[in-house]
């Protein structure tokens, strides 16, 4: 039986995303907002309760598409507000839209790539951590402290350290599987294929 890391539940979707997803390096500007939207829409809440509510944001989101997101109406903010789908919180899909558009704002400066912007925090490879349990794997570094001060500067909403480095082990930026989960490894190695 393979071993996981311990923040695991037993739901094959929760099973699915762990040995997929987190923590694979993103460098496709539009997986990257897909997981910022989301991460923001977790702030207070559980991330699996976000996941099971994943494809219903995917649908009232525009399929993630940062460009239709940021030029929505309050027509749209109504319509989201009235979505049962996903969590109906006003600020936050506020700031969703808001965020759209400071996204596209640091692609104009950023040569047409927000990930250039985000992964130059990290000089563009994973921080490659050895956390040997749960108990050890921190909530915010100074680091995410930097980069949620940087998006807040730049007009992001909902982007406190705590959102901002779950963000980061989500999009592989920091590889925070614990050393006796079985894709500490595989995920290790895919960090060393990026590229830009």
């Amino acid at each position: 039986m393979k071993t996981r890391c311990g923040w695991l539940n037993n739901d094959p979707l929760y099973i699915e995303y762990h040995d997929t997803e987190w923590g694979v390096p993103v460098t496709n500007d539009q997986k990257m907002f897909e997981f910022l939207l989301l991460e923001t829409f977790q702030a207070g809440l559980s991330w699996f309760t976000i996941l099971k509510k994943r494809e219903n944001f995917r649908k009232a989101f525009a399929d993630f598409d940062y460009g239709k997101i940021a030029a929505f109406t309050d027509t749209g903010r109504e319509r989201l507000l009235q979505d049962a789908g996903i969590i109906r919180n006003r600020q936050k899909i506020d700031a969703a839209i808001n965020n759209a558009q400071r996204f596209m704002a640091v692609q104009e400066e950023w040569d047409g790539s927000f990930c250039k912007y985000l992964w130059s925090f990290v000089d563009h490879q994973p921080i490659q951590n050895s956390w040997k349990n749960l108990k050890e794997v921190p909530a915010k570094t100074e680091l995410s402290d930097r980069i949620s001060k940087d998006l807040k500067k730049r007009g992001f909403k909902f982007v406190g350290s705590t959102t901002i480095y779950a963000h980061m082990q989500a999009c592989g930026m920091v590889n925070d599987h614990t050393t006796d989960c079985f894709r500490y490894a595989e995920v290790r190695k895919l960090g060393d294929t990026i590229s830009f």
